[in-house]
């Protein structure tokens, strides 16, 4: 049953991928003809329905090539991504933030869905961590993007004195890995905590030891979850993500060190950030490892993470990072 599963599930991502393409020539054959009829008839009317056609295919391609970059064992996957604020107390948690929405908005945007596995409030505001997971065709080929420590620089709303701060957070991707997927976890290697679930909620989440926390021994990896119903639930979820890091580990070939399934977490300072975000003197978002940059940072804080998403795809495959 699982396998006739897989092939079904197999053809009709193949069948997709079949009908895109397909669409995808039609929409340039249209936009031929489109374009000999303005020519034909001399109509500058029909130019902007031109440049939208135009820019409507180039779009298409752009996403359908960038597709094809997508060659890594568990890009198809969806993406679970863990958050933690670095030195700095409110202004870095809150950063922190900023950066779980962002996420969130991108999810919305790209027609993923977003659910949270687990939340610690900052003290004052913010976050200090958090655990999201995006659902989506390709979500994890995406967002792999992302791994690495976020640098944000701006006149700190929380500093009466109007000085400018330096904030850092960590982002960890890691691919949702399928249940029949064999990872070898023995019982006696995992250590299993429970803890009344935090933050805001109903009597449940407050009155019962429902959350919880796996700690992985010989690696040292902890996962947590507590914003399921039940204790049964929280571990179920914990187990998909300690899963998560440990397949991520074995493919790597590297399972005696964390970091690499974390990406860059060297420290979560100075020089060891992947992208800085500039608030003040003026405004740009910069990825550091291709030169990509963007000058419309509320845009990026919005979301649109793709020209980002985009660079570091293409400069992976010709292996052009920068390190």
């Amino acid at each position: 049953m699982e396998n006739s599963q897989k092939v079904l599930q197999k053809t009709k991502q193949l069948k997709d991928k079949v009908e895109r393409y397909n669409a995808l020539q039609g929409s340039w054959e249209d936009t031929l003809v489109l374009i000999d009829l303005a020519n034909e008839e001399n109509d500058e009317s029909m130019l902007t329905e031109v440049k939208d056609a135009v820019e409507g295919v180039e779009e298409e391609c752009e996403k359908m090539t960038l597709e094809t970059l997508l060659s890594g064992h568990y890009d198809k996957n969806n993406a679970i991504i863990t958050l933690h604020a670095g030195a700095g107390g409110t202004e870095a948690q809150d950063w922190c933030e900023m950066l779980l929405r962002m996420y969130q908005m991108y999810a919305q945007k790209s027609g993923y869905t977003v659910s949270t596995l687990d939340m610690l409030p900052g003290d004052d505001a913010g976050v200090k961590s958090a655990t999201i997971m995006i659902s989506g065709v390709n979500a994890y080929g995406y967002l792999k993007a992302e791994k690495g420590v976020h640098r944000l620089v701006r006149i700190s709303p929380f500093d009466a004195s109007g000085r400018r701060h330096t904030s850092f957070a960590s982002i960890e991707v890691m691919p949702e890995i399928a249940d029949d997927v064999e990872i070898n976890i023995r019982t006696e290697d995992i250590k299993v905590d429970t803890y009344r679930a935090s933050g805001a909620g109903g009597q449940h989440i407050n009155k019962t030891d429902s959350a919880v926390r796996i700690t992985h021994i010989p690696t040292g990896v902890v996962v947590a979850c507590q914003t399921q119903r039940s204790q049964h639930q929280n571990r179920e979820y914990a187990m998909r993500m300690l899963k998560a890091k440990l397949a991520e580990i074995a493919e790597q070939q590297q399972k005696e060190k964390i970091e690499d399934i974390k990406g860059v977490q060297k420290e979560i300072a100075w020089g060891s950030q992947i992208r800085s975000y500039v608030f003040h003197p003026y405004t740009m978002v910069k990825d550091h490892r291709t030169s990509y940059e963007v000058g419309n940072i509320q845009a990026v804080m919005d979301g649109d993470l793709e020209g980002f998403i985009n660079a570091y795809l293409k400069a992976a495959s010709l292996g052009q990072l920068q390190k």
